[in-house]
């Protein structure tokens, strides 16, 4: 069985090995961390070897670099020269750094590499999440479809043209933030006309979670939905209109687009 390694186990890295090894032996699974104790850590919780970045790079069939972009260069120097030795039909790198393309990842290893690019989001963490993955003619489907079904415990994972991953990622990957300052409002909202704190977090939490989830299975239109719900002169339309008088949409829309433009402007900063 195919040898997986991490390089970087922090949030998102060690969301997605814990995602991996419900469907990777133990044995085949190995973490590696700038503090070995959190690596350590997680390989106890999740089943996993520790390793060390050099290790994984000489012996791993799939590499996946968790590293934040900023240190990916760095990173990837430093196992450069062990993958130049290594036959690049026997690896796959696997990066989920923001604004990082295949072609960077290729540059900065200084190996011609397969390379699966992955965007995942934060709920992965809990099984519900959003991956989006992307590669080039050099990974084959097979082999890219191997990799993306180990990561089927992290939630739904979604095949995009990577010059499409920067848009997807700031909906699904941005809008965990938006929607957890939704759910906070709502529960502020709660709050002031009475609602005990802890209640009306798990009411509005628990409401976006069922309207997702209507939303996805009814095959019906957001707006219809909402619609639904607005009985002629009632009070679900009242509050859309305060909504809207405050420029609820157009705000929404705004946020996903300052994230897409902040994105580009760090893609240029390469």
């Amino acid at each position: 069985m195919k040898k997986y390694g991490f390089i970087g186990c922090g949030n998102m890295g060690g969301a997605i090995a814990s995602a991996v090894a419900k469907t990777i032996p133990g044995e085949c699974l190995f973490l590696s961390n700038r503090t070995k104790k959190k690596a350590e850590d997680l390989a106890l919780t999740i089943g996993a070897m520790v390793s060390d970045n050099i290790e994984i790079a000489k012996n791993c069939d799939v590499i996946f670099l968790g590293v934040k972009p900023q240190m990916m260069e760095e990173v990837l120097a430093g196992i450069s020269g062990y993958l130049k030795k290594r036959n690049t039909a026997d690896f796959v790198l696997v990066t989920m750094a923001a604004a990082l393309g295949i072609e960077d990842i290729r540059r900065m290893s200084g190996v011609d590499a397969r390379v699966l690019r992955i965007m995942p989001n934060t709920p992965v963490s809990v099984g519900e999440g959003i991956v989006l993955y992307a590669y080039d003619e050099k990974l084959s489907e097979a082999d890219a479809a191997e990799i993306v079904g180990s990561l089927k415990a992290a939630g739904e994972c979604i095949a995009l043209s990577e010059k499409l991953i920067d848009a997807g990622s700031v909906v699904a990957g941005c809008g965990p933030a938006f929607a957890q300052m939704f759910i906070e409002a709502l529960a502020d909202g709660g709050v002031a006309v009475g609602l005990p704190r802890k209640e009306s977090v798990k009411l509005a939490a628990q409401m976006l979670l069922g309207s997702a989830k209507l939303t996805l299975v009814s095959g019906k239109t957001p707006g219809e939905l909402k619609d639904a719900v607005c009985s002629p002169g009632g009070s679900t339309i009242e509050g859309v209109k305060a909504l809207e008088d405050k420029g609820f949409r157009g705000a929404a829309m705004d946020a996903v687009l300052a994230s897409y433009e902040k994105t580009l402007r760090m893609k240029t900063k390469k």
